[in-house]
């Protein structure tokens, strides 16, 4: 094993983030310093360059343009009012009612929009003024926000199992998008049941039981939104069109919606654009400069190396998955999501499949690991997005955090060891 390339990718990339320079500058130039061990300059300069490039030369990659809009377009036209009115009625008369309607809500809206920070965004402004006013700590608020934001990433559709797709070297999104179902279920119902628990010790106050008219209504008032769960999902399980496709169509059918409820204006637009493209332009850099160091890692043979390497420290399953979500865990203290996915992928895809792994369960198992990241510092995005609406510190809401993020990791060791629960609804439909 050649030790010099893997010692300057790493060094380099740990120097770089920690003097403050952007993540995907950092995986960019790393990738750079290494190839220039092995080859000369102007080689290494070009095919670094090339490979951004071409990284980002697919066509599912245009499916996250488009959810991204959609997602935007959710969020300023009063569909998250309706999801949450509806979740309201179903779970406001139990302990702890508000937290459990923040999960539920942030479930539906990020089985709508596919993303965590739209998610944590609406459901943090909207629900967490409401929560305080109704005696809940901010803190406690904010911790279930974030941790429920995170289920929009592995309740389809999603961006970052797309991402997953095209890493993976082609597993097919219909099925990864299917598999999200019940680990992303289950993981809401388990932030529920802590929420539940942690609602009832603190005495928080018991809203009044809705009637079946009332949740009739809701449910009504939300329907159109939750339609296009329908639409796209079941138009690319049905294969009436592709992932990218849909995405187009959930934008085309979130404008409209927003239209009919009178909650987008023409002259709002230009803002909700701009916002989409400038998210865009952060996620596909991210993305050329993470493709480009997949392919660095691959030419200086990184991935079989560290595959032998563990694969020589047992050929044991659990063993291996338990080392695999234990390095997944750290990786998604330091690093974005979408890099992680890019890069980590060909490393451990080949040493889960010899293990008999389904890549499709592995995608699981890999979101739901980097979800756990995005709630912990130092890099956590959806942590400060959380922290930032409710007007708190990280100090402060690392306590009411740590049950939420057990309960988290014990649906992660279930998702893990049961792969069924992410199987079986791909199965059924022969994906």
């Amino acid at each position: 094993m050649e030790y010099l390339p893997i010692l300057v990718l790493v060094s380099s990339f740990l120097a770089l983030l920690a003097i403050g320079t952007p993540v995907a500058w950092s995986i960019a130039i790393s990738a750079l310093l290494t190839m220039l061990v092995s080859i000369p300059a102007l080689p290494a300069f070009t095919t670094v360059s090339q490979r951004i490039g071409t990284g980002l030369d697919s066509f599912a990659l245009l499916a996250i343009p488009f959810f991204v809009l959609s997602g935007e377009l959710m969020n300023k036209g009063g569909i998250a009012h309706r999801l949450i009115a509806f979740a309201k009625t179903l779970v406001g008369s139990l302990p702890g009612g508000l937290a459990l309607i923040n999960i539920i809500s942030a479930m539906l809206m990020g089985a709508i929009a596919g993303s965590a920070m739209a998610s944590a965004s609406a459901m943090g402004s909207i629900l967490g003024p409401e929560m305080e006013k109704e005696g809940y700590s901010k803190e406690f608020g904010a911790a279930v926000n974030i941790t429920s934001a995170t289920t929009g990433l592995i309740i389809p559709p999603s961006n970052i199992l797309i991402v997953y797709s095209l890493a993976s070297g082609g597993a097919s999104i219909a099925a990864l998008f299917l598999a999200g179902y019940i680990p992303g279920i289950l993981t809401g119902l388990f932030l529920m049941i802590v929420a539940l628990i942690w609602a009832k010790k603190k005495n928080y106050n018991v809203g009044k039981r809705s009637s079946l008219k009332e949740v009739f209504k809701t449910f009504v008032d939300a329907l159109p939104s939750l339609f296009l769960l329908i639409i796209v999902i079941g138009g690319i399980v049905a294969g009436i069109f592709t992932a990218t496709e849909a995405s187009a169509i959930a934008v085309l059918y979130t404008l409209i919606l927003g239209a009919i409820y009178k909650e987008l204006t023409l002259s709002g637009l230009p803002d909700i654009l701009l916002s989409s493209a400038a998210t865009t332009a952060v996620v596909m850099l991210l993305i050329g400069a993470s493709m480009c160091m997949s392919w660095v890692l691959s030419y200086e043979n990184i991935p079989q190396d560290i595959s032998s390497g563990l694969l020589s420290i047992s050929d044991n399953k659990i063993v291996i998955l338990i080392i695999i979500n234990l390095l997944l865990l750290f990786v998604g203290v330091f690093m974005d999501m979408t890099p992680a996915v890019l890069i980590f992928t060909p490393i451990f895809l080949p040493v889960v499949t010899k293990l008999g792994l389904h890549p499709v369960h592995f995608g699981i198992i890999m979101i739901l690991n980097l979800c756990i990241g995005l709630c912990t510092p130092p890099v956590g995005s959806v942590l400060f997005v959380g922290v930032g609406i409710a007007k708190t510190t990280i100090e402060k809401v690392i306590k009411p955090l740590m049950p939420l993020f057990l309960a988290m990791i014990l649906a992660l060791f279930l998702i893990t060891y049961f792969p069924q629960l992410s199987l079986w609804l791909p199965g059924l439909f022969d994906l």
